[in-house]
């Protein structure tokens, strides 16, 4: 791309979806429409009505590297550093996913459950950039959380989040083998819901996924260098301890594996096992209650 006389917004995006299309990246023009956007400082909308505007050196020099990274199959959020998701913008950093659409799901449920409880309680395991949690507690007044996490950047991550979103008030982040982090008295008050996304990639998939997510997601959040269900396993039992009589548990899941999941929420004590699709029509999330009946007595 050369710089020997003014660039101008068209023909910025021209180079640009050249060199994307050329290195195969689907949806080129729609990638190269957002970065230029951010490297220029303008709407989106401007560059197609007004391809003419100039665009001075520094910023057209600041686009055509955010372009050879994206030739590179970086995503377009790990360039920008950040990536929408339900109604807010969330960080991200080396250490956490991208948010992606299908993971809505789990919170649009998660808010269906206890959009009637009062002041509800809720432990995210994996929180990544904390996107489920803050969330699902964005949308429910006087709901709290904890979200833990074994990488200490993606519990940083998320603690930037919540003050971005004004919900540090609202939410602890912590960094936690499993339940570790919980103390007795989170145990003693429970959580009326239990939610998790954890890595469910078996190893024989994870040669499949694209460049995009093999080379830039960390590949502790996405497998678990097995059959993708270890952390069910344990999740299904921390669950079940952690959950108040009649709270509910929430995880996402991969393809096909819902009759696996649902067996060992019901072997660990929990009733009433649904499945909800995604938007593609992938049964993507598995959740369940426990009963209100605790030994020697029922809640009524």
């Amino acid at each position: 791309m050369s710089s020997e006389t003014p660039s101008t917004l068209g023909s910025l995006m021209a180079e640009a979806v050249a060199a994307l299309t050329d290195a195969g990246i689907e949806n080129a023009r729609m990638d190269a429409r957002i970065l230029l956007a951010r490297a220029v400082g303008v709407d989106g909308g401007r560059i197609s009505a007004w391809p003419e505007d100039i665009v001075p050196d520094d910023k057209a020099e600041t686009f055509r590297g955010m372009i050879a990274r994206r030739v590179g199959h970086e995503p377009v959020g790990r360039i920008l550093g950040e990536r929408d998701f339900w109604r807010h913008t969330f960080k991200l950093s080396p250490e956490t996913l991208e948010p992606r659409p299908d993971s809505e799901t789990l919170v649009e449920w998660a808010i269906d459950f206890l959009e009637d409880a009062d002041a509800p309680r809720i432990v995210d395991f994996g929180t990544g950039t904390g996107c489920l949690l803050l969330s699902t507690i964005g949308d429910l007044p006087g709901a709290t959380g904890i979200g833990l996490d074994l990488s200490a950047g993606a519990v940083a991550c998320a603690r930037e989040n919540a003050k971005l979103l004004e919900l540090d008030d609202s939410v602890e982040f912590r960094v936690s083998d499993w339940d570790s982090a919980l103390d007795e008295k989170d145990r003693a008050e429970g959580f009326d819901l239990v939610m998790s996304n954890p890595p469910y990639i078996t190893a024989d998939e994870m040669t499949t996924l694209s460049p995009e997510v093999q080379k830039f997601d960390p590949r502790l959040a996405l497998t678990d260098e097995g059959d993708g269900l270890a952390a069910y396993r344990v999740l299904s039992r921390v669950a079940f301890d952690l959950a108040k009589p009649g709270g509910f548990v929430i995880f996402e899941i991969g393809r096909e594996q819902e009759k696996d999941v649902g067996q060992m929420l019901v072997e660990a004590g929990f009733v009433g096992v649904e499945y909800r699709e995604d938007l593609g029509g992938i049964v993507r999330c598995v959740a369940a209650k426990k009963t209100r009946c605790s030994v020697g007595r029922c809640v009524i």
